[in-house]
């Protein structure tokens, strides 16, 4: 008897490209200059994307833009979040402090010093990147936004946004 072996990994692939960008500017501010100067018309999502880390809740701000003329969507999300932990007190001495730590979590912990990324899922193969890459790089308030290999990205599972 023959046996048949189904492998259906490169069926749930998604191939999409990767932008990142670093900029210093609030997410809403940042979404505000790429539709002024690269002509999107990203808008803050219903949902941000969140997910447990380590036991602690962490939500990333998400702006979307579906082109359905060019079968294109564009995702901007926050590349951090900042946490605060619950307060610890402090009874060692003759006051009580309430000391509250701060946690820095990524969603793409290879690339820290990134600040945001920009999902671009397409059904045509060729996207004009170097254009937009430009227009990104035009806007002052940018310090730079260039492609980032998405096989090099050990945790593309973060970028799953459904």
């Amino acid at each position: 008897m023959v046996h048949h072996k189904l492998v259906l990994e490169d069926d749930f692939k998604e191939t999409y490209s990767l932008l990142a960008i670093h900029c210093s500017e609030e997410a809403y501010k940042v979404a505000y200059l790429i539709n002024q100067f690269v002509g999107l018309k990203l808008r803050r999502n219903d949902r941000d994307l969140e997910f447990s880390n380590n036991g602690l809740e962490v939500s990333f701000p998400r702006f979307i833009y579906d082109n359905e003329a060019q079968y294109t969507t564009y995702d901007l999300v926050a590349n951090t979040c900042r946490s605060v932990v619950a307060n610890v007190q402090s009874s060692g001495g003759l006051f009580t402090e309430n000391a509250s730590e701060t946690v820095l979590t990524h969603l793409i912990p290879e690339y820290k010093k990134v600040d945001y990324f920009l999902k671009i899922i397409s059904d045509f193969e060729l996207i004009p990147l170097r254009k937009l890459i430009s227009d990104i790089n035009e806007i002052k308030q940018v310090i730079s936004a260039y492609p980032v290999d998405v096989d090099t990205v050990k945790s593309k599972r973060n970028l799953i946004f459904d």
